[in-house]
């Protein structure tokens, strides 16, 4: 599947030791942000800022620059600077003197299943290029990054499509009480369950292994892992929240310092085998499609419509979430 750079010095322990200081550094960068509310305004307001002006100017020669990298990097800040405000931001109303929270708009809860929605369509939109363009293998003009495409994309990009069919119960968004332990006021979303984060993760894992071939071992390994540990351990339900903010993080990061994983001594490279293009983006779509008829099976059950609220709320690991809300 992956190729470590021998040639430049690494060594595979080196390589690994890396990639868990990687690791290492997004859940504890996370949890920083997540906890104390300064944090995350510093981290996706104040630093996107500035380094947006060194991007276009003292870096302009060595940051990425092309369309996808850059809708990356915004719509996941865009993200977090909503889910931060979701989370936050409150007021009195001065006629009624009654509190006003923007967790409580309908409207605004619409804003995290959009946001999330446009991510994956970004993604499927890049599988399906690779897949028509790059056939027979090719280098991407605004990435220097060897790509080969075939099946592999289009079964990803139809995985990515089912994801987004499958994203539910999103007026159910609540805020975390605040508790001794934890006050973070974490973004949770409960019809969120286990089984859509996993089919999520294997389809973002075969997007960034047939698309981004070279980041796959940090973005599409270590990102990933990230988030879905917090979400299923000390972040419970919050899992978007946690996406969105690693997300974002690792793409100022990957923005401001691109020899990092693209020609520093610790870049893992791919194979380009066929068989493990194929078989992840067929695990992914297999998975996409268990949970688009588990939904449908759920929506005949109990007449529940999944885009006006939620449907979810029989299960177990739903109830363990709710029961962390306001």
């Amino acid at each position: 599947m992956f190729t470590f750079n021998y040639e430049g010095g690494a060594t595979a322990i080196a390589v690994w030791g890396v990639w868990i200081l990687v690791f290492a550094l997004l859940f504890g960068m996370n949890e920083m942000a997540r906890r104390y509310k300064i944090c995350g305004f510093i981290c996706f307001v104040i630093l996107p800022t500035v380094l947006s002006i060194l991007w276009f100017t003292v870096l302009s020669d060595t940051t990425y620059t092309d369309w996808f990298h850059l809708a990356k990097v915004y719509s996941s800040t865009a993200g977090c600077i909503g889910f931060w405000l979701i989370r936050h931001l409150h007021g009195v109303n001065k006629k009624t003197g009654k509190v006003w929270r923007l967790a409580e708009n309908k409207i605004a809860l619409c804003f995290p299943p959009l946001i999330l929605a446009i991510n994956i369509l970004e993604a499927v939109a890049r599988d399906i290029q690779v897949g028509l363009q790059y056939q027979t293998g090719g280098v991407l003009a605004d990435e220097a990054m060897y790509v080969l495409g075939g099946s592999w994309n289009f079964m990803n990009a139809a995985a990515g499509i089912l994801n987004i069919i499958t994203i539910t119960g999103w007026l159910g968004i609540c805020i975390r009480k605040e508790s001794s332990s934890d006050k973070s006021r974490d973004m949770l979303w409960p019809d969120m369950l286990w089984f859509w984060i996993i089919a999520y993760d294997l389809w973002n894992f075969a997007y960034t292994y047939n698309c981004l071939p070279g980041h796959a071992w940090y973005c599409g390994f270590a990102l990933l892992l990230a988030p879905t540990l917090c979400a299923f351990t000390i972040g419970k339900g919050a899992w978007l929240q946690h996406r969105a903010q690693t997300l974002a993080l690792w793409c100022m990061f990957a923005q401001t310092f691109p020899a990092f994983i693209d020609e520093g001594k610790f870049a893992v490279a791919s194979t380009y085998h066929t068989v493990p293009l194929f078989v992840f983006s067929f695990l992914a779509l297999l998975s996409n499609v268990a949970v688009l008829v588990f939904m449908v099976y759920k929506i005949a059950k109990t007449k529940r419509n999944p885009y006006l609220g939620e449907l979810y709320t029989d299960l177990k690991k739903y109830k363990e979430v709710k029961a962390l809300a306001e």
